[in-house]
């Protein structure tokens, strides 16, 4: 028995000399990326000791769970892969000397572990808790409470806009730059089918959409508000139903309306130099507002329209033919099939008399970073948008270069170049 005391004295003495009894916090970074976010980076807090930089003494563990799924999250939990380690300071920046080690995770769009987001059909996007358990296997040491989420360029945004007209309450995200201009440009982004809700980090998130206010794409407009509305349901919502465009769906004057709102609690955007896009289900409500409004907007941005070209008549076209657009899409979009909407969308156009309308129209959509396999790599043909966030559409229906006074220009630089 006094042996066996001993044994559990000794086991006692031997755990409370070691760090993982200190339960060691760690910052979580979620960044978006083409295919959507990904917990890609983890900052380790420093312990007692000296952390360590060698990417193998990490284990990192995850576990995905949600109060809201209608299924078994899969995967819900597993091991997380890690690329290389850094000293760092606790938001994830490179130091020489830093106090605080970031780990780089691996993530790929088939790597559902690393995704802080579930899509539901209920609810579409939402979080889930994403949890880590990180150890030292050398000095037994752990990290397992998260102290602080850190999103690169999504934490630029104020994500607490709301605004309500006629029953209608809309969330919304807004980004304001550091720019010398008297009247700034407004870019406004309307999210996809999966990104509805009220919380204004799943559209900026959801398809990399936050990426209007990176410092690549603002230099183009020297500085732009982007707005990002978001809709608690879907916009193509009639209020019975799903619309395409052959009725009205039941958000789109209060969008309209918020706006208006908008400029009027920003009164330096520059009116003459606002422009609407959007993917897929917001490539609806686009194509729509412009339709509705069409002396509010200096040019429109559209990849994977929604809108079905039996609904928009020839003298629907003939009134917005003034209105410069750019639509991306790509032949293999099984879900807003081309021949039914953006083909006949832009003949229309283009019949209707259309001097500034283009279409970059793809084969297919393809691993843009070179890492998953480039040009063989193929996402689903309807993530055009993938191309319109990245600024690479280039090409007109033709194979040929848009071009500005003769200067060939992306997407984002003939954006920046329209004005009523």
């Amino acid at each position: 028995m006094k042996n066996k005391t001993l044994l559990l004295l000794s086991f006692f003495i031997l755990l409370a000399s070691l760090p993982a009894l200190a339960q060691n916090s760690y910052n979580l970074i979620v960044e978006g990326f083409d295919w959507g976010p990904a917990v890609n980076k983890v900052v380790l807090s420093k312990s007692n000791a000296d952390l360590s930089t060698n990417p193998s003494a990490y284990q990192v563990y995850a576990t995905r769970s949600s109060d809201l799924s209608e299924t078994p999250i899969n995967p819900s939990s597993g091991e997380r892969t890690v690329l290389s380690t850094y000293k760092s300071d606790a938001k994830g920046n490179r130091i020489e000397n830093g106090q605080y080690v970031t780990l780089n995770l691996s993530v790929a769009p088939n790597i559902p572990l690393g995704s802080p987001f579930q899509y539901m059909r209920s609810y579409g996007n939402v979080w889930v808790d994403y949890k880590l358990n990180i150890t030292n296997k050398e000095t037994l040491e752990v990290w397992n409470k998260e102290d602080e989420r850190i999103m690169p360029l999504i934490d630029e945004y104020d994500l607490d806009g709301k605004f309500s007209q006629d029953n209608v309450t809309l969330t919304y995200a807004s980004f304001t730059p550091d720019t010398d201009q008297e009247k700034v440009p407004l870019i406004i982004w309307l999210h996809g089918g999966g990104e509805g809700g009220t919380d204004t980090t799943i559209p900026l998130l959801g398809n990399r959409a936050a990426n209007y206010a990176s410092p690549e794409i603002q230099d183009y407009f020297g500085g732009a508000y982007v707005l990002a509305p978001q809709t608690p349901t879907r916009w193509m919502d009639s209020g019975e139903g799903s619309t395409s465009g052959q009725v009205d769906d039941i958000y789109f004057k209060a969008l309209k309306g918020l706006f208006d709102d908008f400029v009027a609690k920003h009164p330096n955007v520059d009116m003459d130099r606002i422009y609407v896009g959007g993917c897929s289900n917001g490539g609806y409500m686009s194509l729509k507002l412009i339709l509705e409004y069409p002396d509010y907007f200096a040019g429109g941005y559209i990849s994977a329209l929604a809108y079905r070209a039996a609904y928009l008549s020839d003298e629907q076209a003939k009134s917005i033919k003034n209105v410069p657009i750019w639509f991306v899409h790509s032949k293999d979009d099984s879900t807003t099939v081309a021949d039914q909407t953006v083909l006949p969308v832009y003949d229309k156009l283009i019949k209707a008399g259309a001097k500034d309308v283009h279409l970059t129209f793809y084969d297919h959509v393809v691993d843009i970073t070179g890492l998953l396999g480039g040009e063989d790599y193929y996402y689903p043909g309807h993530w055009s948008w993938i191309y319109s966030h990245a600024n690479l559409s280039q090409n007109d229906f033709d194979g040929k270069p848009v071009k500005v006074n003769g200067v060939p220009v992306t997407i984002m630089q003939w954006l920046s170049l329209q004005k009523k």
